[in-house]
C-alpha cells in the first residue's frame, strides 16, 4: 500500500507533554487501562480510576498536530494523515527485559502497558488491516513475563473487540538461564519471517570495518559477526513485520545507557532484528590498541575478553559454557582491587560502535523495502512516543532506576525527539554519539535539518529549544558516561 506523504513542516517538531505532578501509571489492576475520561473520539468503557498515561499520549498526539482541524471532534483520526485505511501497522516497544537487574521495578525498564493501550486505540481509528505489536529483547527474556505486565488484559481487550491485533517476539535466539547451566535455543521462527538487509558502504560501520575481526556482541560466539559485517558488507536480519509495514510507531522507555548514553527512539530500534549476533556492540581491546570496549588496556581485561570468546564458542556445552563465563569474570577482581572499571562490555563514552549500529538499523526502518532492497526515498511512515511517565536513570538499560518525571514525548523524527529528550534530562545531545552523529551528513540520511531547527510545543505552546526546562536535578548518567555527557550549565 502507498505510504501517505507526511507533512514535511511537521517533521521537525517534537511535542513535549509534561506533567510532573501524574507522574505514576495505573495500578496492574486497572489493566486494561482504559481512559478516566470520555473523550469525543472515544466511545469505549471508563475506568474507575484516573489513567494518566492514557491522557498524556492523546495530548502528545494533538500537540504534533495530527488532524489538528478535527481535534475535539469525534471523528478526529491523528494517525489518517500517515496511513490509509487498510494500512498494516506495527507498534514497537521496548520490552527489553522481564525484571530490573537491580532494584528500580520495571515501570522504570519497559515501555508500560498503559501507554501501548492508549496507541492502539489510536492505531484502531486508523481502520488498519492488520497490527503487530512487537518487539526482539534480550535472549535471556521471558516474554510471558513482560506480557504479564498488563499487555495480556490489553491484547485481550483488542482480541474481545475483534480487531486485527497480533503479539510477536521477534527474537530468533533465546537463552535460558539455569542454576548451573545456559542453553541457546535456535530457530524460534523460520528464517522466511525474516529479510537480509545489506547496507554494503552505506553502513555507519564502514569506516570501522577494517577492525572486524574484533566486533563483539555479549554473550554471542564472536566467529559469527564477521560472516555479515566487513569492509562492503554490513548486514542486519529484520523481522519482515517491520519491512511490510505502512506505518510503524516506536514507543520507546526514556533511559540512561551504558553503552550508547541514551536509549530512546533512535536506539530502541535494535529490537527490529532478529539475531543479536548480527549487531556489534563493541570492539574488542582498549581504546589504545584499536578497540573501543575500555579506555586503557589492562591484563586481567585482556584475559577476560579471550576467556569470554572461548566461552561463546561453546554455547552448545551449557555447563562448560556457564563454567567458563563465569571464570571469566574473576580475572576482573585485579582491576577491582585497583580501583578500576571492570566493565568489558563496551560500557563507557568511548564505544564507538554501538551508536554506528543503532543508526544503520534507523537507516533500513526507512529506507528498506520488504524485499530488503534499499531506495532514496522513505518506503513507509513513522512516529515515535516515548514513555518517560517513570524514566530509567543509572546504569542502564537492565539495572535502570526509576525516576518519575511525568513527560511523554511525540515526533515525526527519531533523532529530533531524542535530541530534546537527551536536553529536558539535563543531557548535551551534542555530546553524545548516538544523537549527534544522526544529524549528520548520510547517503541515507535521517533528518534533513539541522539541530537549529527543531521546534519543540510543551503542553501545546511552542517553545524555544534553548528555553526548555531540564527536569531537576539532572539525570544520574552510567558511571563510564559520567564527565562526558552532561549539559554544562552557563555561569
Amino acid at each position: 500500500m502507498k505510504v501517505v506523504l507526511q507533512d514535511p513542516r511537521a517533521h521537525n517538531r517534537v511535542a513535549v507533554t509534561r506533567r510532573p505532578e501524574v507522574s505514576a501509571y495505573p495500578g496492574l489492576d486497572a489493566a486494561p487501562f482504559h481512559p478516566s475520561e470520555r473523550y469525543p473520539e472515544y466511545a469505549g468503557p471508563l475506568a474507575r480510576t484516573p489513567n494518566h498515561a492514557y491522557a498524556l499520549v492523546r495530548e502528545t498526539l494533538a500537540g504534533l498536530g495530527l488532524d489538528a482541524e478535527r481535534f475535539g471532534h469525534a471523528d478526529w483520526n491523528p494517525l489518517g494523515a500517515l496511513v490509509k485505511p487498510g494500512g498494516r501497522i506495527v507498534v514497537k516497544p521496548n520490552w527489553v527485559l522481564h525484571a530490573n537487574e537491580g532494584t528500580g521495578g520495571t515501570d522504570c525498564l519497559i515501555t508500560h502497558a498503559s501507554v501501548l493501550r492508549a496507541v492502539l486505540d489510536y492505531v484502531m481509528l486508523a481502520q488498519p488491516s492488520a497490527v503487530v505489536v512487537g518487539d526482539a529483547p534480550v535472549q535471556v527474556c521471558h516474554f510471558d513475563q513482560v506480557q504479564a505486565l498488563g499487555f495480556d488484559q490489553v491484547a485481550g481487550y483488542f482480541r474481545s473487540l475483534g480487531a486485527p491485533v497480533t503479539v510477536k517476539d521477534f527474537r530468533r535466539t533465546t537463552m535460558v538461564r539455569e542454576t548451573h547451566a545456559a542453553q541457546v535455543s535456535e530457530e524460534r521462527h523460520g528464517l522466511e519471517e525474516f529479510v537480509l538487509v545489506d547496507l554494503a558502504s552505506r553502513s555507519q560501520l564502514e569506516p570501522i570495518a577494517g577492525d572486524f575481526a574484533q566486533f563483539r556482541v555479549t554473550m554471542y560466539d564472536p566467529r559469527k559477526l564477521p560472516q555479515n559485517h566487513r569492509p562492503g558488507v554490513h548486514r542486519y536480519l529484520v523481522a519482515r513485520d517491520i519491512l511490510e509495514a505502512d506505518l510503524i510507531i516506536n514507543v520507546p522507555k526514556l533511559k540512561t545507557h551504558k553503552k550508547a548514553g541514551l536509549t530512546l527512539a533512535l536506539k530502541n530500534l535494535v529490537g527490529i532484528n532478529g539475531n543479536k549476533d548480527y549487531l556489534p556492540h563493541h570492539r574488542k581491546g582498549g581504546a589504545d590498541r584499536g578497540g573501543d570496549n575500555y579506555a586503557e588496556s589492562s591484563l586481567p581485561k585482556f584475559l577476560a575478553e579471550a576467556t569470554l570468546d572461548f566461552a561463546n564458542r561453546h554455547l552448545q556445552w551449557p555447563r562448560f559454557y556457564a563454567r567458563v563465563s563465569r571464570f571469566a569474570y574473576r580475572w576482573l577482581f585485579f582491576d577491582r582491587i585497583r580501583g578500576k572499571s571492570i566493565d568489558v562490555e563496551g560500557g563507557w563514552h568511548g564505544n564507538d560502535t554501538v551508536w554506528r549500529m543503532c543508526l544503520d538499523l534507523n537507516k533500513i526502518l526507512l529506507y528498506a523495502d520488504p524485499s530488503g532492497r534499499l531506495h532514496d526515498q522513505p518506503q513507509r511512515a513513522t512516529l515515535h512516543l516515548a514513555d518517560a511517565l517513570v524514566a530509567g536513570e543509572g546504569d542502564g538499560p537492565l539495572r535502570s532506576d526509576p525516576r518519575p518525571i511525568g513527560i511523554l514525548l511525540g515526533s515525526l523524527n527519531a533523532a529530533a525527539l531524542d535530541w530534546v529528550a537527551a536536553w529536558l534530562i539535563g543531557l548535551d545531545p551534542a555530546r553524545i554519539p548516538i544523537t549527534v552523529h544522526a544529524f549528520g551528513h548520510h547517503e541515507l540520511p535521517l533528518v534533513q535539518y539541522a539541530t537549529t531547527a527543531i521546534s519543540a510545543v510543551v503542553n501545546g505552546q511552542p517553545q524555544p529549544l534553548a528555553a526548555l526546562p531540564a527536569v531537576e536535578p539532572p539525570f544520574t548518567v552510567p558511571a563510564g558516561w559520567r564527565g562526558h555527557c552532561e549539559r554544562v550549565q552557563a555561569t
